[in-house]
C-alpha cells in the first residue's frame, strides 16, 4: 500500500542543526552545473571522463517488489539504516576531489529519507549532477518543487510492467502511477529529463505494448534494468523469484526482445544495442569485448559508507573515508550483468581509450598511445554514444 509520508518510517536522525532539512526548500535555487565542452574534453583527457556513484542513502523502502530483497515484507525492520546529512556531505566532497561528477541517490527508496533535498542540494552547489532513482510512490507538489529548487539534474522512475494495475500490484503502490504522470508533467515543465527504469521480467509478455504505456505516463526514454538473482554486496534488489529466475536461453530471449523494440519501435531505448549483445556473449560464454569500468569510473557506496566496485562484488573496496586514487581497479572483469554498470562502459569505452592514448603520449610512448586511438571497440563505443544522444544530453 502506499503509505502517505507521515507514514514512512524515520529514515535516519532528525536533520544535522547547521543544515536544517526545512532550509533548503526555503533558500534560493540552484540550477543543476553543467561542464562546457572544453571542460569536458579536459576531464577525458586527464581523468578518462567524468565518475559515477551510486549512493544508497537508507535500505528503508515503502514498496513490496515481489523481485526485489528491500520489499518492505521481506526486509527485517531491525537492520533499517541511513546515513546522516553530516555524512552524505562528507560523502559529495569526497566525490569532488576523486573526479565523480554524476551522483545518484538510491535505496531502498531514497524518497523516505527527510535530508534528500538537502543532499540534492549540497551536490548540485559543490558541482555534481545529483540524480535520484525513486518507485515514485512519494511524489508531492512540495517535494517536487524543493528538489527542482535545490538542483536535481535528471530523475529516474521504476515501472515493471505494460499496464498500471499489474505494476501496482507487483509494487504494492495504489496510485502510484498518477504520481508517476503527475511528476513527469511538472518536470517536463522545468526541464528535467525523467527515464523509466524497466526490470526485465516475466510480468512483461509483449514488449512492445511497454511503448504506448511509458508515453501514457509521460515518459520520453526507458532503460532496461538486467535481473538479478544473487548479488554479493549489501545491495538487496535481486531475487530468486520466479519472476526473474530466466534460463540461460530464456534470458538471451529477454535481450534479443529489447533488441527488437530498439529497432521497431521509435520509443528511445537507453540501454545501447552494442551492451545488449554483449549481454548474450555473456550469457553463450563467448568472449567479451568490453571490460566493465566498475571500481575505476564506477562506484557503488551503501548506507555504512562502505565503497564498492559494484553491486556484484563481496568485498568493498574501501570505507569511503579512504577512497582516494590509489584505491582504483581496472582489471577488465566481466564477472556480472549489471546493465548500470556494462551499459555505460561501452559508453564511456572510447573517452577512457582517449584517456589512455594522452597519458602515454606525454610520456611518449608512441605506438602504446597508437594502439588505444586504433582501438576498433572506440568505433563501437562512439556508435553507443550518438544511439544515445538524447539521453546522454538530458542526464
Amino acid at each position: 500500500m502506499n503509505a502517505p509520508a507521515t507514514d514512512v518510517p524515520p529514515a535516519g536522525p532528525p536533520a544535522s542543526p547547521r543544515t536544517p532539512a526545512r532550509a533548503a526548500s526555503a533558500s534560493a535555487p540552484v540550477r543543476p552545473p553543467r561542464k562546457s565542452p572544453w571542460q569536458l574534453f579536459r576531464e577525458v583527457l586527464h581523468h578518462a571522463g567524468p565518475g559515477y556513484l551510486q549512493f544508497a542513502i537508507t535500505n528503508i523502502c515503502n514498496a513490496d517488489c515481489d523481485f526485489c530483497g528491500f520489499a518492505r515484507s521481506k526486509f527485517d525492520p531491525r537492520a533499517r539504516a541511513s546515513v546522516t546529512l553530516a555524512e552524505a556531505r562528507d560523502v559529495i566532497d569526497i566525490c569532488v576531489r576523486n573526479h565523480i561528477g554524476y551522483l545518484l541517490f538510491v535505496g531502498g527508496e531514497p524518497m523516505v529519507h527527510r535530508d534528500l533535498t538537502a543532499m540534492v542540494r549540497y551536490a548540485a552547489e559543490r558541482g555534481l549532477r545529483p540524480m535520484i532513482c525513486t518507485n515514485g510512490a512519494l511524489w508531492t507538489e512540495e517535494n517536487l518543487r524543493a528538489l527542482t529548487d535545490a538542483g536535481l539534474a535528471s530523475v529516474i522512475m521504476s515501472i515493471d510492467a505494460a499496464d498500471a494495475a499489474r505494476h501496482e500490484a507487483n509494487r504494492g503502490l495504489p496510485d502510484v502511477c498518477r504520481k508517476i504522470k503527475r511528476a513527469n508533467e511538472f518536470f517536463a515543465g522545468v526541464g528535467i529529463q525523467t527515464t523509466a527504469s524497466i526490470t526485465a521480467s516475466r510480468l512483461i509478455e509483449d514488449y512492445h505494448q511497454l511503448p504506448p504505456f511509458l508515453e501514457s505516463l509521460g515518459f520520453t526514454t526507458c532503460t532496461f534494468s538486467y535481473p538479478l538473482t544473487t548479488l554479493g554486496s549489501s545491495y538487496l534488489s535481486f531475487s530468486d523469484s520466479g519472476l526473474v529466475n530466466y534460463t540461460r536461453d530464456e534470458l538471451i530471449e529477454v535481450f534479443e526482445r529489447i533488441k527488437a523494440l530498439k529497432r521497431r519501435s521509435r520509443f528511445p531505448v537507453v540501454n545501447p544495442r552494442e551492451s545488449l549483445t554483449e549481454m548474450q556473449r555473456h550469457l553463450r560464454g563467448e568472449p567479451e569485448r568490453f571490460g566493465c569500468l566498475g571500481g575505476f569510473k564506477y562506484f557503488y557506496l551503501d548506507w555504512k559508507l562502505q565503497l564498492y566496485r559494484c553491486h556484484f562484488w563481496e568485498t568493498p573496496m574501501c570505507n569511503i573515508y579512504d577512497f582516494d586514487a590509489s584505491k582504483l581497479i581496472r582489471d577488465g572483469c566481466t564477472r556480472c550483468m549489471i546493465d548500470c554498470y556494462r551499459d555505460p562502459s561501452v559508453l564511456q569505452f572510447a573517452a577512457v581509450s582517449l584517456h589512455d592514448a594522452w597519458q602515454h603520449l606525454k610520456r611518449r610512448r608512441l605506438v602504446a598511445a597508437a594502439k588505444h586511438l586504433l582501438d576498433r571497440r572506440n568505433l563501437s563505443s562512439l556508435r553507443a554514444v550518438w544511439e544515445d544522444r538524447r539521453y546522454i544530453r538530458g542526464v
